[in-house]
């Protein structure tokens, strides 16, 4: 069985885009949360303009949007609930990688 340029390996076009959409419903949930700083807030909508971009492969989503949050992890204002979040979102992406 040949995959296409943006299928991921171990995974089916069906899960990855499970997965984003996984990532995109907790992403929302913190830009929406007026409660966490703005910074962190611009971080989570970066990444969800990433992942809703139909031009860049699924695992070039979820690497840039992995160093996007792990850059704002390095905040030391970041709330518990938002950082939470963030390495949930991350756990969730780095299981997309695209086959070479």
């Amino acid at each position: 069985m040949k995959m296409s340029s943006k299928q991921t390996p171990g995974l089916s076009k069906d899960e990855t885009d499970e997965r984003i959409k996984q990532a995109l419903y907790y992403l929302t949930r913190v830009v929406q949360d007026m409660g966490i700083p703005r910074n962190i807030r611009r971080s989570a909508s970066e990444a969800v303009r990433i992942l809703m971009d139909p031009n860049m492969s699924p695992g070039l989503k979820a690497s840039t949007v992995i160093s996007i949050l792990d850059e704002a992890l390095a905040d030391p204002n970041m709330p518990l609930f938002s950082r939470v979040v963030f390495l949930q979102v991350i756990a969730i992406l780095e299981q997309i990688k695209d086959v070479v």
